[in-house]
């Protein structure tokens, strides 16, 4: 399986209602916190604008959300991993990302079988508080030996300056949020992510 090599990942479906049709080709929709009526417009919302603009779309965490809305992939971290109905998702036919940190945690993830494997943060990010160090490009080659030929999905603290080393160290795909979400112009970012990831793609 391929994906675009900029994934890009958000909080809203506006946020995707806003860049997806720049030409956007692969969103992780990441909701915190809703009601579930609320999390299903937004999973609805987003899926009718990633359908016209044929553009991969994967919910984060809501497993069961995503099958009753006809998904076809999701993302887990490895808290929800634990919780999750990997039978289920597979019996649906979900593709499934997941987030890895350290050794532990890519043993845990490779033994679920996902169709790709998230690193980070690969920098230092201001998105969250992390209990994991900065994971640095060495890292990347040594998780991109591990879970080959699965792609490798690097996040946290990526910007279009560190783009090529991220790409070059052996990532299949830069996931993005704040160099886009906080930029003072994020449909000028977004179309930069696009232009600069083309030699990939």
């Amino acid at each position: 399986m391929r994906l675009d090599p900029f994934y890009l990942i958000v909080g809203s479906c506006e946020w995707i209602e806003r860049l997806v049709p720049l030409g956007v080709k692969l969103v992780q929709l990441r909701v915190k916190d809703r009601p579930d009526e609320v999390l299903r417009q937004e999973i609805r919302r987003s899926k009718a604008v990633c359908a016209a603009a044929n553009c991969q779309l994967v919910i984060n965490d809501f497993w069961k959300l995503a099958i009753d809305e006809g998904c076809d992939f999701i993302h887990l971290g490895q808290e929800d991993l634990v919780e999750a109905d990997l039978a289920a998702i597979r019996r649906a036919g979900l593709k499934l990302g997941l987030s890895t940190h350290d050794e532990a945690e890519l043993e845990t993830a490779l033994a679920a079988k996902p169709d790709y494997v998230a690193l980070g943060p690969v920098y230092s990010t201001t998105l969250k508080q992390m209990k994991w160090a900065p994971q640095g490009l060495e890292r990347i080659r040594e998780w991109k030996r591990r879970v080959a030929p699965l792609p490798l999905v690097a996040i946290g603290g990526l910007n279009v300056e560190r783009l090529q080393c991220v790409l070059d160290a052996g990532a299949d795909t830069a996931a993005v949020v704040t160099d886009i979400t906080m930029n003072i112009d994020p449909e000028a970012r977004t179309l930069e992510w696009i232009e600069r990831t083309a030699p990939w793609r």
